[in-house]
């Protein structure tokens, strides 16, 4: 009985962290942002979140475009895999075409650029 009544409790927690996290992202640190990246890696691979996600996907990809033009590295990989596992979560309806397709152009240029670091071509 008691894990039924802390269920809800756990799940607005969670969000509460996502919600910092998705902040993080346009923090000045880049230590921070790769933290809060992997953070956000770490949820999304782990529970779904669709209907959170559902409502900050514009905010997110905005974070995550931010991270991929001005990162370096270590940060553009991980908004890579970020950024694919939410295409993941928001699936094949128009949500998920919507965000692959507004950061498809940004995703080929860091692809074909040759100085960009292998990790981040990779992700």
């Amino acid at each position: 009985g008691s894990e039924a009544a802390s269920e809800p409790g756990q799940e607005e927690e969670v969000e509460d962290r996502l919600k910092e996290h998705m902040d993080t992202l346009l923090d000045k640190s880049a230590k921070a942002r790769q933290a809060a990246l992997q953070s956000l890696r770490l949820a999304l691979s782990s529970k779904s979140l669709s209907e959170f996600l559902l409502e900050r996907r514009l905010t997110l990809t905005d974070s995550l475009e931010k991270c991929l033009k001005k990162g370096k590295g270590e940060e553009q990989a991980l908004a890579g895999t970020v950024l694919t596992l939410l295409c993941l979560q928001m699936g094949s309806g128009p949500e998920g075409e919507e965000v692959f397709r507004s950061l498809k152009p940004l995703l080929v240029s860091v692809l074909t650029d040759s100085t960009a670091s292998p990790s981040a071509r990779q992700s």
